[in-house]
């Protein structure tokens, strides 16, 4: 990602087909990765200070919190996470240690992840420093016609790489989650198999 950074200049310049960025695209595709970095680095820092857990753990945590009953399908999970199988398994098994998030069986072959009693602890009181962390750094430095203009900017290239991946045959993340089950367990793709490798079974 970073090369992109490069010039053109510093390429081939006989790659003729290549649609380099103008300096406006270019200082408008940096400003976003920096932004977008800068901002992820002072939250993760301020959680780890504030309320002793990880960005990833916040994220995991405030996606079971404001889930039905604090717990979601471990499917559910990965896609809204947007994580890798692998990923979701090893940070879940790590957070399960902690004591901040359980695994349990439901119906058919069926895994839900809940909240523990600890988990809802900390996020209850990690939630009020994250938004004002979230409010200062950025929310603040906007005005309201900023916001608006961001929001709608972020729907629409969300909408675009929906339309791109759905071109390319890329599935969702549950999806995907499923057909890796597949191939790990050698069984019929689904929920419950997705699932059970995110749940180690």
């Amino acid at each position: 990602m970073h090369q992109l950074f490069l010039p053109a200049t510093k390429y081939d310049p006989h790659m003729t087909s290549a649609r380099w960025l103008d300096e406006r695209e270019s200082a408008a595709w940096r400003g976003m990765l920096t932004m977008h970095r800068r901002i992820q680095q002072r939250a993760a820092r301020h959680l780890q200070r504030d309320s002793g857990i990880s960005g990833p753990d916040y994220e995991v945590l405030v996606s079971l919190s404001e889930a039905d009953q604090g717990r979601l399908r471990a499917y559910e999970l990965g896609d809204v996470t947007q994580w890798e199988k692998s990923r979701l398994f090893h940070h879940i098994t790590r957070m399960t240690e902690r004591g901040l998030v359980t695994r349990e069986s439901g119906a058919g072959r069926a895994t839900y992840i809940r909240l523990t009693p600890q988990g809802w602890s900390i996020i209850k009181a990690a939630a009020p420093l994250h938004v004002a962390d979230v409010r200062e750094a950025f929310v603040d430095a906007l005005t309201t016609t900023q916001l608006q203009s961001l929001a709608e900017i972020s729907a629409v290239v969300l909408e675009h790489l929906a339309a791109l991946d759905e071109a390319e045959g890329c599935p969702d993340a549950a999806q995907a989650c499923a057909d890796e089950a597949f191939d790990v367990a050698g069984t019929a793709t689904g929920d419950d198999d997705c699932d059970e490798v995110i749940a180690g079974r």
